[in-house]
């Protein structure tokens, strides 16, 4: 096996040009590796690693360039500084002109898609806020490694939304549907050992150790039976969609997310976010 995971010296043959590199790495996406290991990694640890429509085009782009990388044997998805994902990056976006439906079926949905499509193991080390896509980039994922100190769940409740990102079927896969909506109208978020407890993420470590442990998981993985590992992957995801994680309920995530963005609450909710003040939603 050629070359540390993360190293930066490049992400060996099958890569995208070193220009093209540079562009994902302007949009907060960058990526490490070798010629079987890849590290993608969440670069704006300003934000939280929230992502704009630039961040996810480049995410998209950087997961189907993976998915024909011939070669390939496994990769970790990891977020810089303190957070994995803390979501959609709203900061600047007015919800009186927000277009939350195409936001999600032209940019969240087929980042997702990327992710789940690449064939070999994807594992995500995920520490602090993992919300909106965030939870959705990690369920895209094969293997979830939480730091204690992550946070999981559905803020939306704080904002006037609706979950996203492929959160409903996750949380009532691994929950069920009275502990799903209680997390979603209370807005209560599970730290890494409850998470792992319920089966939203594989296990919980050290923080200080989440980063190690992940990164040898994806070493160990790629040292091992690649083509078994690539049709067990293929067997989990199609019980997956017979569960309930598929296509269909990602659109109908979109349709209602629409609905919510022309709705007084969700105006009130992105506002108050936005001036760091307690929303006044008024049921509209």
């Amino acid at each position: 096996m050629s070359g540390p995971v993360g190293a930066r010296d490049g992400v060996g043959a099958g890569a995208s040009a070193p220009e093209e590199q540079d562009d994902h790495a302007q949009a907060g996406i960058r990526v490490t590796g070798s010629d079987t290991l890849a590290e993608v990694v969440l670069d704006r640890p300003a934000r939280l690693n929230t992502l704009d429509a630039a961040a996810l085009r480049a995410l998209r782009t950087v997961f189907e360039e993976l998915a024909g990388r011939r070669g390939l044997r496994a990769v970790l998805l990891r977020g810089e500084g303190r957070a994995f994902c803390a979501g959609r990056d709203i900061a600047g976006v007015d919800p009186t002109t927000d277009e939350a439906e195409s936001f999600l079926a032209d940019l969240v949905h087929p980042a997702l898609a990327a992710v789940r499509a690449v064939p070999v193991p994807v594992v995500a080390a995920v520490q602090g806020a993992a919300l909106g896509i965030g939870l959705g980039l990690m369920a895209a994922a094969d293997v979830v490694y939480a730091g204690r100190s992550a946070r999981v769940g559905s803020p939306f409740a704080r904002i006037g939304a609706v979950l996203d990102s492929g959160g409903h079927a996750l949380l009532v896969d691994r929950l069920g549907a009275h502990r799903a909506m209680d997390l979603i109208l209370t807005g209560e978020l599970l730290d890494g050992e409850e998470a792992a407890r319920v089966g939203l993420v594989s296990r919980a470590v050290d923080d200080d150790e989440l980063l190690d442990r992940a990164r040898a998981l994806v070493a160990s993985v790629a040292d091992g039976p690649t083509a078994a590992f690539v049709e067990s992957k293929r067997i989990v995801g199609t019980l997956r969609e017979l569960r309930g994680s598929s296509p269909a309920l990602l659109d109908a995530e979109a349709r209602a997310q629409g609905a919510a963005s022309r709705t007084h609450d969700y105006a009130e909710g992105f506002v108050a976010f936005q001036q760091k003040r307690t929303p006044r939603f008024t049921g509209g």
